[in-house]
């Protein structure tokens, strides 16, 4: 009986307990290809934000941190689960992040963000109805830092298009689309897609190298690109998060280069292979 008593002093004692939470089951989004019926869905602005939890009394990462919200950001959310992303404006990413992800909060930084949620996880039934009820619950809210995220309706690929022009001309980063049939379940999956100008993730033959011999070398430059993209799809930006520090990669660089890359990766990407060393690395 002693220990149940001191178990919960012990965890507020460590410091780590008041910042780790459960990860949440989140639905994840996949990528849009052209010839999905597009009037099965809602389409609306893909956030340069971060994902964020709410789990009715604080708002949790992806990867199950507490993000430290001062009190009277969160007073007056609902006790009801919402998903959807911390955002301060498009173009703000890196500044966001800085905010958000320090342990002690700094109210003039937390005041230029907005809690823009876009789901219902553990309502039941299908989008479209998670929609309705989602959008009656934040009518009845009077918190400056909730906003409901738009979504609205198309009726094909090139209407999408020019949706998608008109946002990235605005600065925005893309567009999501959510099935309005699709019931709330975690991972990834066709119900929830985002739409952008060039894929987060994809593989390329870039060059074949001649063999040497009877085998040698035949796929080497192909396994060599195949082995960079692997090991971004399963690392990633997590691990970079993480360990980066140990690689002498810190975040405030990792955000750079991101923030970079966003607005000049095409011409990053071409240059880079006409630089010796970095050309073998990336071909």
């Amino acid at each position: 009986a002693l220990l149940l008593l001191l178990a919960p002093a012990a965890n507020w004692a460590d410091p780590r307990a008041r910042h780790q939470a459960t990860a949440p089951a989140l639905m994840l989004a996949g990528v849009y290809q052209p010839g999905i019926e597009l009037d099965a869905y809602w389409v609306s602005e893909k956030l340069d934000g971060v994902r964020a939890y709410w789990d009715g009394r604080s708002l949790i990462s992806r990867q199950g941190n507490r993000y430290q919200a001062p009190a009277w950001f969160t007073r007056g959310f609902p006790p009801t689960p919402l998903d959807g992303e911390l955002w301060s404006g498009r173009g703000r990413f890196e500044s966001l992040l800085s905010s958000v992800r320090k342990k002690t909060p700094v109210d003039a930084e937390w005041r230029q963000v907005r809690f823009m949620v876009f789901d219902l996880p553990q309502a039941p039934g299908p989008f479209g109805k998670r929609l309705e009820l989602l959008r009656e619950l934040c009518a009845d809210q009077d918190s400056p830092y909730l906003s409901l995220v738009q979504q609205t309706r198309i009726s094909g690929h090139q209407e999408l298009m020019t949706r998608l022009d008109a946002v990235l001309n605005a600065g925005g980063e893309g567009l999501m689309l959510h099935r309005d049939d699709a019931p709330y379940r975690a991972g990834r999956s066709g119900d929830l897609l985002k739409v952008k100008p060039y894929a987060d993730a994809e593989a390329r033959v870039i060059a074949h190298v001649p063999g040497q011999g009877k085998y040698t070398g035949l796929l080497g430059s192909l396994v060599g690109a195949l082995v960079n993209y692997f090991l971004a799809v399963w690392l990633g930006r997590p691990f970079l998060h993480r360990y980066g520090r140990y690689f002498l990669v810190k975040e405030k660089s990792l955000i750079r280069a991101e923030q970079f890359f966003r607005r000049h990766g095409e011409i990053s990407t071409f240059t880079g292979r006409l630089i010796p060393v970095i050309r073998q690395l990336i071909s």
